[in-house]
């Protein structure tokens, strides 16, 4: 029985209105997919920035590998994203204009085993429009309610 890893950034949803999506490889050491397999990563406070043409996501927290040993990895060290150029070129346009940033949205392991990052062309959202989100899960949590009784 294979266990399926999704490991999602929730902030990322409430916190900008996503306008693109992308699928990249991580390039990760031996003993941090161990530790994604087991779960132990965290995505909330991760970020993707270009150094030179490389697309890297920093922040990303992956817990050291409980049977690790001299060779474990540290925990919050810059990754390499793995896209084709045209994609990176893409991006790269689009990240410089004003107000638009590059958010990792989830990790999973794919169906060959190695680890993907979800991220997104995403554009901050205003105050306002964060109220109006909590409206809206609001109400839909009191259809939910009113429709089981």
């Amino acid at each position: 029985m294979k266990q399926d890893i999704y490991i999602k950034n929730k902030k990322a949803y409430f916190e900008y209105h996503i306008l693109d999506k992308y699928v990249a490889g991580i390039q990760l050491l031996g003993t941090e997919i161990k530790s994604i397999r087991e779960g132990k990563a965290n995505v909330n406070d991760a970020f993707c920035t270009f150094i030179g043409n490389q697309l890297y996501i920093r922040n990303l927290h992956i817990s050291e590998y409980s049977f690790g040993s001299f060779y474990n990895h540290e925990a919050k060290r810059d990754r390499v994203l793995l896209l084709n150029k045209k994609e990176l070129k893409k991006l790269l346009t689009r990240g410089e204009e004003k107000g638009l940033t590059i958010v990792p949205l989830a990790m999973f392991i794919s169906e060959r085993g190695f680890a993907k990052v979800e991220i997104a062309l995403a554009q901050g959202k205003k105050t306002f429009d964060k109220r109006e989100t909590m409206k809206e899960r609001d109400t839909k949590i009191e259809m939910d309610r009113a429709l089981k009784r």
